[in-house]
C-alpha cells in the first residue's frame, strides 16, 4: 500500500496516523522483513512511532512483512506491552490485585478518575494521562500501589494520589 492510499485511509477510520509516520514505519519494515521472528521488534517499533498499534498499522506491517493480519493482531493482543488505544503521555497504573484491593485501591482509582475525569482505559482530553487496571504489579508489600511510567508509589491514598499525579504536570 502507498503512503498516499494508507493515509487516506487513515482519515476515514478516524486513526491518526500521519505519512511521516508510514515513512518511518517503511524503514522498519525493510530493515526486519527478511529476518525470522522480527515481528515483535517491528511491533515496538512502531508502536514508538504512532504511540500505540491502530489496526491500519497492524495491516499494514502485515502486508509489508508478508503475513496474515490476524498473526500480528495475535502477537499485538497478545503481549500487554502493546497497546491498540491511544495512551496519554503519563500512564497511570492501580494495581487492583488482592492486596491492593483489599487495602482500597479501588477508591484510587475512583479519586482519579473524578479528578482527571476519564473512565479506565481512556485518555485525558490533554492527552496528558491515561488509566489502566492492572491485576498485579508484584509488589504486594507495598500496597496499594500505583505507577506512574516508571515510578512506583507505594502505600497510597485515595487522598493523596492527585499530590503524586501532579508532579508530572
Amino acid at each position: 500500500m502507498s503512503t498516499e492510499a494508507a493515509a487516506e485511509q487513515t482519515a476515514t477510520n478516524n486513526e491518526v496516523i500521519l505519512p511521516e509516520m508510514y515513512t518511518r514505519i517503511d524503514a522498519i519494515i525493510e530493515k526486519y522483513k527478511d529476518k525470522p521472528g522480527s515481528l515483535i521488534p517491528v511491533l515496538q517499533q512502531a508502536q514508538e512511532v504512532c504511540g500505540y498499534l491502530p489496526h491500519l498499522v497492524q495491516r499494514y506491517i502485515a502486508k509489508g512483512m508478508n503475513m496474515s493480519p490476524s498473526v500480528v493482531f495475535g502477537v499485538a493482543t497478545f503481549y500487554s506491552y502493546f497497546t491498540l488505544v491511544p495512551r496519554g503521555k503519563h500512564v497511570i497504573r492501580v494495581c487492583l490485585g488482592t492486596a491492593c484491593y483489599v487495602k482500597r485501591s479501588e477508591e484510587i482509582i475512583e479519586k482519579i478518575k473524578a479528578e482527571l475525569d476519564l473512565e479506565v482505559g481512556e485518555i485525558t482530553r490533554d492527552k496528558k494521562y491515561s488509566l489502566e487496571a492492572v491485576r498485579c504489579l508484584g509488589a504486594c508489600g507495598l500496597a496499594p500501589v500505583v505507577v506512574i511510567g516508571q515510578d512506583t508509589y507505594g502505600d497510597v491514598a485515595a487522598t493523596k494520589v492527585m499530590d503524586i499525579i501532579k508532579k508530572y504536570d
